[in-house]
């Protein structure tokens, strides 16, 4: 792993960085295939508007676009991850009027992925932990990531790739790594994410891509109901759900088409 931070050589930050006090800052993690990131813009967007809505000064992209290639290099296939914290500060929570924001850029192999998880469908769990509510934090992918820590912590069992994770009213919001999406009745249906979770940017490509698909809240009890399941993330891609908390489901058209989305960017390993 090769890391950036603030453009130098140097990986490590000051123990006075607010990003490591307070989980105060943004980040994201991009998949380059060949040197390329296909979704890039989608991530550069988010990334603006987590700065702003959090009072970060604003990235300067063309600078992340070039330090995200020097830590690649060599790398045909890479994930790179790109934090901003609001820099180092003073003791206590008040932000700083002038913030020193620190930058970031890591990249990291690609994880390997067993091909039988796009082709067959994965299996998912229940998790017990309840997201917060908080509409002003909700849809950032802020540094603050322990109720997703908490919840993966929560099983060990290799077989079970993933879990779901609920709000404190019982609706789903998320995997705790990935967007996700439903069918039910013909209507491809992914949970709205304006209380809690994280707005991925996958997520935003199906939405654009398939005029099908609708945003919308998610009962736990309408789980019982649903003919397929797919979760999304820019980095593992879209992978169909076979078995939900020991229900089976089937890997039906609109999972497919979405995999087939996800190939079409130029990425691989997508099961199309």
């Amino acid at each position: 792993m090769r890391t950036l931070v603030n453009g130098q050589d140097q990986p490590w930050v000051p123990a006075s960085d607010r990003g490591l006090l307070y989980g105060d800052g943004v980040f994201e993690t991009i998949r380059f295939v060949q040197g390329v990131a296909p979704l890039w813009p989608r991530h550069m967007q988010r990334l603006r508007d987590g700065c702003a809505r959090l009072g970060l000064p604003a990235p300067d992209v063309a600078a992340l676009a070039l330090e995200a290639q020097r830590v690649r290099a060599g790398m045909r296939d890479a994930v790179v991850r790109i934090t901003l914290t609001r820099g180092p500060a003073a003791r206590g929570y008040a932000p700083p009027a002038q913030a020193r924001a620190t930058r970031i850029v890591a990249a990291h192999p690609v994880p390997a992925i067993d091909p039988d998880w796009y082709a067959r469908g994965i299996r998912v769990r229940f998790c017990e932990l309840r997201l917060a509510v908080q509409p002003r934090l909700a849809g950032l992918k802020h540094l603050n990531r322990l109720q997703q820590v908490m919840a993966r912590a929560e099983w060990q069992d290799p077989d079970v790739v993933e879990g779901l994770v609920f709000d404190q009213d019982g609706y789903l919001i998320s995997a705790t790594a990935a967007n996700l999406f439903v069918v039910q009745d013909g209507v491809l249906v992914t949970p709205a994410v304006d209380r809690c979770g994280v707005a991925g940017v996958m997520r935003a490509e199906l939405l654009a891509a398939l005029p099908c698909s609708v945003v919308r809240a998610v009962p736990k009890e309408a789980l019982m109901r649903i003919d397929e399941m797919f979760l999304c993330s820019s980095v593992r891609g879209v992978l169909p759900v076979r078995e939900v908390a020991g229900r089976a489901l089937r890997v039906g058209a609109l999972t497919r088409t979405a995999q087939a989305r996800w190939a079409a960017l130029g990425f691989s390993g997508a099961g199309a």
